[in-house]
């Protein structure tokens, strides 16, 4: 860990080895001379971004993509990192609408030959009449939010019971602010809008393409951190810090066991990416800030992985259910996201099991998952009648932040108490309870990099307009 004695140059430890505590440390560290060390409770880099092999086929938690619109320092970044190894990918997705298959990211031509008549008339309805109709009055929720904007056909056939199933939570207990996230078309003009831009002539050369790494999504982060230690920055893994220790409102050393032995390393730059409610946990927050982490809620998840015996299940990479009748809310197939054919005779399905512990599935058998996972299939008109390997599963308990009616105000007690802790900085999508996707919590490292100037003092100033700007991440899916 960083010697505090040395103050010849900025020295920052990191919590927290995930995307944005990894951006970091390549931020703070290129063409810079800044003293970086990164804690990591796990054995490697990535957190919930990382990628494994599994049979001989790279897998990564659920569906993840790195999108086009990042931050074009971001991006130039990742693509001068891992050089060919990054490809560009045509996005090749199905959703289930009305009991039919329709190609997403949504195509006009699909859209017209594949949605139920019905379904497209009331769409086409929603977008003519909403014009004139009058919108919510009172308290404004998510599911007010998105009849005033989408309508009820696409609110109540694809967000409503999606949301509900991701969160747990009906429509109308979740926040405003989880349709300003997660929601990019606000209205039924915009999504036709971004379809129009589907069509030949009006797409650019990356419309309806992601980023994806030859060796999984965790290639990204897991190469960014080699750069960032050729670059000098450290990464003590295995390292469960205990308790952040403070001398009134300045943190001043962090604790972390080693065996049965407790260590002391004395600290005074403390960027934070882990989950904001654990840091107020590790600082030992007054009562009331401590009642507020408590409160707020995270979503957790199971990932279900099929180890098939043919070598594509599919030709999609990605399945979305919306429908409430079939508990998991996306299936992925890996080699579709890479285009591998090896190995041969051998593909994988991971399907995503919005779950908390305590629940029925959470505590199910692995098999148990796997053939409950084959009939969801079959419902669906996808049987798998070819032979199952095996199934395996992971489990998430902080799989996404819960936006309900009452976590903005429990967020900002935390971040007000954090905001008078000199030394401490949190940022990331842990350590601002944001729905946001790899690009946003890269652009989060560097504009906390940027704020940091070559004596080790933070402009603070700088930085509040930098989480103004981090407000209006929209996740793109």
């Amino acid at each position: 860990m960083s010697n505090t004695d040395d103050k010849t140059k900025p020295q920052v430890t990191i919590l927290g080895a995930g995307p944005a505590g990894v951006a970091a440390a390549y931020a703070l560290t290129n063409n810079r001379d800044t003293d970086v060390t990164v804690l990591e409770r796990a054995d490697q880099v990535g957190g919930n971004s990382s990628s494994w092999q599994m049979d001989g086929i790279w897998v990564d938690f659920g569906s993840h993509r790195f999108h086009p619109v990042a931050d074009p320092n971001v991006l130039q970044d990742v693509k001068d990192i891992l050089g060919d190894d990054l490809l560009l990918r045509p996005r090749h997705g199905r959703i289930r609408l009305g009991g039919r298959w329709i190609h997403f990211p949504l195509k006009p031509l699909d859209a017209m030959l594949r949605l139920p008549k019905t379904f497209a008339a009331s769409l086409m309805a929603d977008s003519i009449l909403g014009k004139f109709k009058a919108k919510s009055t009172g308290d404004k929720t998510f599911s007010t939010v998105l009849y005033d904007g989408l309508g009820k056909t696409i609110s109540e056939n694809f967000y409503f019971p999606y949301v509900k199933k991701l969160w747990g939570l009906d429509p109308d207990k979740l926040a405003v602010k989880l349709a300003e996230r997660r929601v990019s078309g606000s209205s039924v003009g915009k999504i036709l809008l971004k379809m129009a831009r589907m069509l030949p002539g009006l797409r650019s050369e990356t419309a309806g393409r992601f980023f994806y790494p030859r060796k999984g999504f965790g290639q990204i982060v897991a190469d960014v951190a080699g750069r960032a230690q050729e670059n000098g920055a450290q990464f003590d893994f295995g390292a469960g810090i205990t308790r952040i220790e403070r001398d009134g409102n300045r943190a001043v050393a962090i604790w972390t066991k080693d065996g049965d032995k407790d260590v002391r390393t004395p600290t005074d730059t403390i960027w934070s990416t882990i989950p904001i409610t654990t840091l107020i946990r590790l600082l030992d927050a007054p009562d009331d800030v401590k009642a507020a982490a408590d409160a707020i809620k995270f979503r957790g998840m199971i990932l279900i992985y099929l180890v098939l015996e043919t070598d594509q299940f599919t030709e999609y990479d990605a399945h979305y259910f919306p429908e409430l009748s079939i508990p998991i809310s996306r299936m992925s197939e890996p080699k579709n996201y890479n285009a591998s054919v090896e190995p041969k005779g051998t593909t994988i399905l991971c399907a995503e099991l919005p779950c908390d512990p305590g629940e029925t599935w959470w505590d199910m058998s692995d098999d148990e998952l796997g053939q409950h996972y084959c009939d969801w299939l079959a419902s669906v008109g996808l049987p798998v009648n070819v032979k199952l390997r095996r199934t395996e599963t992971r489990r998430l308990a902080n799989a996404y932040p819960v936006y309900d009616l009452d976590y903005e105000a429990n967020f900002d007690v935390m971040d007000k108490w954090l905001s008078g802790i000199e030394g401490v900085l949190t940022f990331g999508r842990q350590g601002l309870f944001a729905h946001d996707n790899t690009h946003h919590a890269f652009a989060m490292a560097y504009g906390a990099a940027d704020c940091l100037d070559a004596s080790g003092t933070f402009d603070h100033t700088k930085w509040n307009a930098y989480r103004r700007e981090f407000e209006h991440h929209v996740v793109e899916d």
